[in-house]
């Protein structure tokens, strides 16, 4: 089967999406058939410049910023499209070459215009306005986008809901982002991860316990909240320091606010760490803190950290709730009294949070497994091809 993979964003930039689209279309272009043929011919469409990456590394041919015309002769000499996240061009012109198409969701912009169901004016989760038909509150919400941009951000949700309408299947990687979405055909398949490059948390600790936040620095990761909830550890005489590893517009105004709490030698800001430095850092952490305000429809940040063993601390979004199940600790989101609870029982019985390890490392490997990913997206595509040949 000729696959077309279409992922606006892909490596050499660094993100979520490119993690799971480079996993999915590795393991797709690794299957073979009875016969021990290729199961799928993979070609792997992007927006993303190539930069100092070389493409020869992977196992399939990667096109990167097509023409219209060059990306619509893609699909034409496909047997089935699959897009990462609903993207216009491919959805449209899949429609037009009369080619099956599946979505693979891996954001709100099917329900949402800003694709967060976040508000950034209030740092505050969207109650669905655009669902319940409150379009006005959409406008005003995106605003500060400007007076263009905030109407065509509306429009094109309306675009994007009836392209994914038209889709042969909508994959999300939670159960509850598919309740969200109300599509037709909808399929709820975890993302898979790639264990064996994931070190194991030691133990043994030296110094102060060591708290962690890994993501980028915006507002919809609540670091804000995290930072409120270490005063309160303070005014606690907790023994600990927290390292904020990542970087982003929000840097400045939070080292701002962890120095107005007079947060100084108990905050440290590490910036963006490379592989080995991430690993090491992780390994002398006590607990991971994952404070998202929003935005947020499966958490790579905290399935990687608990197959690490470590224990993992995270607001009860919806996502959050159905990674990480019993295997670790969720506090009521925006609530800085509430995390603060949690980081402290973790702290003052280590034997707590050791009873988190296995069972973290369990959960992650059961629900985050690239095998099961694979076979469930494979799955799809050949239940498709029947279809479409009965």
């Amino acid at each position: 089967m000729k696959l077309l993979l279409y992922s606006h964003f892909f490596a050499p930039s660094v993100g979520g999406v490119e993690t799971v689209v480079r996993s999915l279309a590795c393991g797709l272009a690794e299957r073979r058939d009875a016969n021990g043929a290729q199961e799928f011919e993979i070609t792997l469409v992007t927006q993303t410049p190539g930069g100092t990456f070389d493409d020869r590394e992977l196992a399939f041919p990667v096109v990167r910023q097509p023409s219209l015309f060059q990306l619509f002769r893609l699909v034409r000499n496909s047997h089935l499209v699959h897009v990462a996240g609903p993207a216009l061009a491919p959805l449209m012109l899949s429609r037009l070459a009369g080619k099956p198409v599946v979505v693979e969701h891996h954001g709100f912009h099917a329900i949402c215009p800003n694709g967060q169901l976040f508000i950034e004016s209030t740092g505050t989760l969207c109650p669905g306005h655009f669902m319940a038909g409150r379009h006005s509150q959409c406008l005003r919400c995106n605003f500060a986008e400007g007076s263009l941009a905030s109407p065509k951000l509306w429009l094109l949700t309306f675009a994007r809901r009836y392209l994914c309408g038209g889709a042969a299947a909508n994959i999300t990687p939670t159960e509850w982002l598919g309740s969200l979405l109300l599509l037709p055909n909808v399929e709820a398949i975890p993302h898979g991860l790639d264990f064996p490059q994931v070190r194991e948390h030691n133990a043994a600790a030296v110094g102060a316990p060591a708290l962690a936040f890994v993501g980028r620095l915006v507002s919809t990761k609540g670091v804000r909240v995290l930072i409120e909830a270490a005063k309160i550890l303070v005014g606690q005489n907790r023994a600990f320091q927290l390292l904020i590893i990542g970087d982003g517009p929000e840097r400045s105004s939070l080292e701002e606010l962890a120095c107005h709490l007079q947060l100084d030698g108990k905050v440290l800001f590490c910036g963006q760490l490379g592989a080995e430095q991430l690993e090491a850092a992780l390994s002398q952490v006590t607990a991971i803190a994952i404070p998202s305000l929003g935005g947020e429809v499966f958490g790579l940040v905290a399935a990687e950290n608990m197959a690490r063993g470590l224990p993992v601390v995270a607001s009860d979004l919806g996502a959050f709730t159905e990674v990480v199940g019993d295997a670790g600790l969720l506090f009521r989101t925006g609530d800085a009294a509430e995390l603060a609870c949690a980081l402290s029982r973790v702290l003052e019985d280590p034997s707590f949070a050791a009873s988190f390890r296995q069972r973290a490392r369990s959960r992650a490997l059961d629900f985050c497994s690239k095998s099961r990913m694979i076979e469930a997206h494979s799955k799809v595509y050949r239940d498709i091809s029947v279809a479409r040949k009965s």
